[in-house]
């Protein structure tokens, strides 16, 4: 059994803003698919109403959580790179169901893999802004023609349905890969407590990494 040595990764505001911005589009989810008419459970008023306020503070979360990756240099944690993708992506296909070594040293200045940091960023730069400028321009709908928009409501709705099925996609793979670390808990171990055990072998250099 090797050696591990406790690094702290993630900031108090980190797991703040990861664990808030979960839960506000578990939220959204639960709310948006009832408006879209998928079931009943609060009513279509009550879920429009909770949808569009859970829209806001996420948009509050973002602008906050924008502010604090630039104040602290932590956005150049998402700098993409294409170098060793394809090793990432062959051991999510076939080297973890072997037991094969992680290909790829975590570190306090480089907490993301390649393939990490190219899908997150398309989260944060695609999808999420997508989400988030369709939701307000239906919550604004009544406006656009004072606005001078020339789509018509429908081509916007569809567009952000479509992005939300790619944040739930993109939701469900993210809590499947947590499962992915040293144990089965260990990175939303370290997501609450913001500590990770990092083979000490390889602690000078990183350690294995999660998502």
């Amino acid at each position: 059994m090797k050696h591990v040595r406790r690094v702290y990764l993630y900031s108090r505001f980190e797991r703040f803003w990861h664990w808030t911005q979960a839960l506000l589009i578990l939220g959204l989810g639960v709310t948006g698919f009832e408006v879209h008419g998928t079931y009943t459970l609060l009513g279509f008023q009550r879920a429009y109403m909770w949808h569009v306020r859970l829209g806001w503070a996420l948009v509050a979360l973002i602008i906050f959580a924008a502010f604090w990756h630039f104040t602290t240099g932590q956005w150049k944690q998402y700098i993409p790179t294409f170098e060793r993708v394809g090793v990432m992506l062959r051991y999510y296909t076939q080297g973890m169901f072997r037991n094969e070594p992680h290909p790829y040293k975590k570190s306090e200045i480089s907490k993301l893999n390649p393939l990490q940091r190219l899908t997150y960023l398309g989260f944060k730069i695609l999808i999420a802004p997508i989400f988030v400028t369709t939701g307000l321009l239906m919550v604004y709908a009544d406006r656009w023609a004072e606005w001078g928009i020339p789509w018509s409501l429908r081509s916007v709705a569809t567009v952000h349905i479509i992005a939300a099925f790619l944040m739930l996609m993109f939701f469900i793979v993210h809590i499947y890969m947590t499962t992915t670390g040293r144990t089965i808990f260990a990175n939303i171990k370290a997501m609450l407590v913001g500590y990770e055990e990092i083979p000490w072998d390889t602690a000078e250099e990183g350690g294995q990494a999660g998502v």
